[in-house]
């Protein structure tokens, strides 16, 4: 499998929980879909379906992670699937 570059992990982790803050605030349209793309792309880069996961795995392939550390799973929130297909 491939693996993603750390920096595109790290940058994607990052903006992933801007867009999140901005989103739970009511950022508008540009910014939900922006979350919606960034989610999918660390879907891709990992590997995996969800962004749970995606978050998880990313992490884990940054320099410095923990693997038993419970902040890997903290900033992952739920997404319905209609959510990320984008209706």
């Amino acid at each position: 499998m491939l693996l993603a570059h750390p920096a595109l992990l790290a940058d994607l982790v990052r903006e992933y929980e801007t867009l999140s803050v901005l989103d739970a605030g009511e950022g508008g349209a540009e910014a939900r879909r922006r979350l919606d793309d960034v989610s999918y792309t660390l879907c891709v880069a990992t590997g995996t379906r969800d962004i749970g996961t995606a978050l998880v795995a990313a992490r884990h392939q940054l320099p410095g992670a923990r693997v038993h550390d419970e902040s890997l799973i903290g900033a992952a929130r739920p997404r319905t699937k209609a959510r990320m297909s984008g209706v």
